[in-house]
């Protein structure tokens, strides 16, 4: 019996089924991306699939501002004065806020007479020449230099001592005293590996500190390959000031963020920007050491601030698709629809993704209490942290440069 080769089926397949053959080809030519032509091209790109409430789950049961109220009520403040404002702190004399810039920065508010002032830095190599771009420090042009210049994230007061309290993208935990300067590192290593992405933090009444290191394979620049993949290398951490000792909570989180310790500290909470949830970690009690789920979320979380209620204040990038769904469940999907030679604007565009602002506010068992919502990106497109402080509420972005504030609680009229 006469044997075809494999040129001769080729050439039949080719003959009789064209239109499969350069699909197939197509598909092949996208996986292996070649020319680095996609978002991905030339990286390293695992997706897997991680743990993500269902779509409908969630977006059916969470509650709506119809009335846009943050949007609509919410105030501009300092525009192009700050640049990627991510954390929003006050010291104990009330003078603030101070918050971590983009160009490296931890800067204070100083009042209409002096404005804002450099308050600390987080490396001796830091130059204004090297690292500050105004208000293009907030877009890619900076990203080449924040190894360098660092990125300061969460920020915390210690209320006895005064000392500024620095989760640095890069520099790993610091701290500053109350009169500020360069910042002392504390914490770049865990079991003897770098920390790749110091995120937040909150600071125990033992002295303990807590912080989230986001991934062990992306740094902050390269953040957004993290929610792309999926990947759960993620950790919960604790220093240890007495013994100077940096010890693994919690590990395999999917980009653990923001992080605030309850009002009797008996747990914590942190968010999971990934699996788009609010996390419970036991500290004492019957449960210590048990990790709960306390809320699924419509969008991408950050931080998350306590008040002086105890309740908790969540940012919230908003919202997930129904085609971001398929793709969370499909890791091959991943694959390919992500070495597609198109701008990830457009990608993003085509899920139906357009985010906006929420900021939301819950008890300590996860219920929801309130959603403000910025629909139209009026104030906030981009959402960092909500800090309530004497009847306001401060927001912060990474992405932009201004603060927004909203008097809060907010009037019958509002």
């Amino acid at each position: 019996m006469e044997k075809k080769s494999q040129h001769g089926t080729y050439e039949s397949m080719m003959t009789h089924h064209p239109i499969l053959c350069i699909i197939a080809l197509s598909v092949l030519f996208i996986a292996i991306d070649p020319f680095h032509m996609s978002p991905i091209g030339g990286r390293e790109f695992k997706p897997v699939k991680h743990e993500v409430a269902p779509y409908k789950e969630v977006m059916g049961s969470w509650p709506r501002d119809n009335l846009s109220r943050l949007g609509n009520h919410g105030k501009l403040e300092f525009v192009d004065q700050v640049f990627g404002p991510e954390s929003l702190e006050f010291d104990s004399l009330g003078r603030g806020p101070y918050t971590g810039l983009a160009d490296g920065r931890v800067v204070r508010w100083m009042g209409e007479a002096i404005g804002w002032e450099t308050f600390s830095v987080v490396t001796s190599k830091w130059s204004e020449e090297a690292c500050v771009r105004g208000v293009d420090s907030t877009t890619n042009k900076q990203w080449k230099h924040e190894k360098l210049c660092g990125r300061p994230l969460g920020l915390r007061f210690h209320k006895e001592t005064g000392n500024l309290y620095i989760a640095d993208a890069y520099y790993g935990l610091l701290v500053v005293g109350p009169e500020g300067g360069i910042a002392t590192p504390l914490a770049t290593h865990v079991e003897g590996k770098p920390i790749l992405f110091a995120n937040d933090l909150d600071i125990h009444r033992n002295g303990s500190i807590f912080f989230t290191d986001t991934s062990k394979r992306y740094d902050r620049a390269n953040h957004f390959f993290i929610l792309l993949e999926g990947e759960s290398t993620g950790r919960l951490l604790r220093y240890d000031p007495p013994t100077k000792t940096t010890h693994i909570v919690l590990e395999g989180l999917a980009f653990p963020n923001g992080i605030q310790l309850s009002k009797d500290q008996s747990f914590l909470l942190f968010t999971e920007t990934t699996n788009c949830r609010l996390v419970k970690y036991w500290l004492e009690g019957p449960k210590m050491g048990e990790v709960e789920v306390v809320a699924d979320l419509p969008g991408f979380p950050d931080n998350v601030r306590i008040n002086e209620e105890g309740q908790f204040w969540v940012a919230i990038d908003c919202c997930r698709t129904p085609a971001q769904e398929v793709l969370t469940n499909n890791p091959w999907i991943r694959s390919i629809y992500f070495r597609l030679p198109i701008p990830m604007k457009l990608l993003a565009k085509t899920m139906g993704m357009r985010m906006y602002t929420v900021i939301s506010r819950f008890d300590e068992e996860g219920k929801v209490l309130e959603v403000l919502e910025d629909r139209q990106g009026k104030v906030m497109k981009l959402v960092s942290e909500v800090r309530e402080v004497q009847g306001k509420l401060w927001i912060g972005t990474v992405a932009h440069n201004h603060i927004a504030t909203l008097p809060y609680p907010l009037t019958m009229n509002q």
